[in-house]
């Protein structure tokens, strides 16, 4: 199911098909991934998949996605939008790119786009966080003209970066 399109990019839910669970489990696996997400996930490919069908089954708003390469190509990474553990209504953005696809413009391109059309939705603000030293998302954040809010414990019983967008004034 095809959620959004942008120049480059087509953002859809990610598959049990054997190529998306493959491409899952390979990108969940790497440690250069992993490192900024806490660890890799506990479980299967096919049971991240079901998880995240299940988000966007409570909030059609919500979810996480294949972010595929028009050009073709097995899909960079999953792009997400999410409500934050132990937050009050706060919404998170984030993304998780294959190394093969780092440097791209990807993650930039697919956050804008679930974030523009989240705000077109009703949303007033988007959170995003970052464990210290992962510069190429900073950078994401930057571009996407996110305000620095510090460091926080508060969501994920972590130190991370947090980050906040409004939605434009009408």
């Amino acid at each position: 199911m095809e959620l959004l399109c942008t120049d480059r990019l087509r953002l859809r839910a990610w598959t049990t098909d054997d190529a998306d669970l493959a491409r899952l489990a390979d990108l969940y696996s790497r440690d250069e991934v992993t490192r900024w997400l806490g660890g890799a996930p506990t479980v299967s490919p096919a049971e991240l998949v079901e998880r995240w069908r299940l988000v966007h089954q409570l909030d059609p708003a919500h979810g996480c996605w294949a972010i595929e390469p028009r050009s073709g190509g097995p899909p960079a990474g999953t792009v997400l939008l999410k409500p934050l553990p132990h937050g009050v209504g706060e919404v998170e953005v984030g993304w998780h790119l294959h190394p093969d696809s780092w440097r791209l413009g990807y993650a930039t391109e697919a956050a804008r786009a679930v974030v523009d059309r989240a705000f077109d939705d009703g949303l007033l603000e988007v959170y995003a966080v970052v464990r210290p030293g992962n510069e190429a998302s900073l950078r994401v954040c930057q571009k996407l003209g996110m305000q620095a809010l510090g460091r926080t414990t508060r969501w994920y019983g972590t130190e991370l970066e947090a980050f906040r967008l409004e939605a434009p004034a009408e």
